[in-house]
């Protein structure tokens, strides 16, 4: 039986991990600023530093979020003092390569990367300071598609499949968040909502939907459902584009006990490639805590 355990890596804090479970990407302190950041299995941090001979803004010179699936591949946010703040791609190859911002003065970032390494997503700063989802294919940024007919665009993309031919994200139509709906595209069929299973009334603050991680063939779609940024939250898992509240659907589904004891579900974080497992943190009788759900065959 293999042995399980906690093992303590150091850094400030560590956002993604590589499919093989070796690469683990964050953020990390050297020469007294925070950097993204590359752990591995027997060895310290790698720090990534920031563009070429770029300086910190503060404290603060780059950050990792997203790593492919070998691990070769990362991607994150990094500064050039405080002028400006863009999205980079990182492979040992080329060092950090600046993917620029196609809004001269405003930031750009990269949540995530597709698995094969070529598809960065993550988000434009518009004009007016609000984030639309873009992707960069092999450098070159590609802002995602408003659904048809609409006017309003989406929000930050924030997860891709293996080859980044589909996207998920928050914010289906931005100026629009009584719609309550995450968002998903593809290749195949442009950009579609995903919608809330209920509209959740508010008590000020905007109820946010978002969608964080897909299945490689984006039958399975894992988010939440939360109060203004808040941890009041209930994850969601979208199948074939239509939405339940992850307690609701395992307990219709052969596990009436699910989260019974839990304050809140909090949100899905990411979904294997298959769509069978799902990762996440919620709110138990405890305190925040992490969890893993594993469906019984593929939904």
């Amino acid at each position: 039986m293999p042995t399980t355990g906690v093992i303590s890596i150091g850094g400030v804090g560590a956002d993604a991990v590589s499919r093989d479970g070796r690469t683990i990407v964050g953020t990390a302190i050297g020469s007294g600023v925070t950097q993204a950041a590359i752990w591995k299995r027997a060895a310290e941090w790698q720090l990534l530093g920031s563009f070429a001979n770029a300086p910190a803004c503060g404290f603060e010179l780059s950050s990792a979020y997203g790593v492919s699936g070998d691990g070769r591949v990362v991607v994150g946010l990094a500064r050039n003092g405080c002028t400006f703040a863009h999205a980079f791609k990182w492979q040992e190859s080329t060092g950090m390569v600046d993917l620029g911002s196609s809004v001269a003065g405003h930031p750009s970032l990269a949540a995530g990367v597709s698995a094969d390494g070529r598809v960065a997503v993550g988000y434009q700063e518009r004009a007016d300071g609000t984030r639309q989802g873009a992707r960069w294919v092999d450098l070159q940024q590609q802002l995602i598609p408003n659904v048809a007919g609409a006017f309003a665009f989406v929000g930050t993309a924030n997860a891709a499949n293996h080859d980044g031919s589909i996207v998920v994200g928050r914010l289906c139509r931005f100026g629009v968040e009584s719609e309550q709906s995450a968002w998903v595209w593809s290749e195949r069929d442009g950009t579609r909502c995903l919608p809330a299973p209920t509209l959740r009334p508010s008590p000020g603050p905007v109820i946010q939907v978002t969608a964080n991680g897909t299945s490689d063939d984006g039958r399975v779609i894992g988010g939440g459902q939360n109060v203004g940024g808040s941890n009041d939250s209930n994850a969601i898992i979208w199948i074939n584009g239509t939405g339940s509240y992850l307690k609701d659907y395992l307990q219709a589904n052969g596990v009436p006990n699910a989260f019974q004891t839990w304050i809140n579900t909090g949100e899905i974080t990411d979904v294997s490639p298959d769509g069978r497992v799902l990762v996440g943190w919620g709110a138990a009788l405890g305190g925040f805590r992490g969890y893993m759900v594993i469906l019984g065959e593929k939904p």
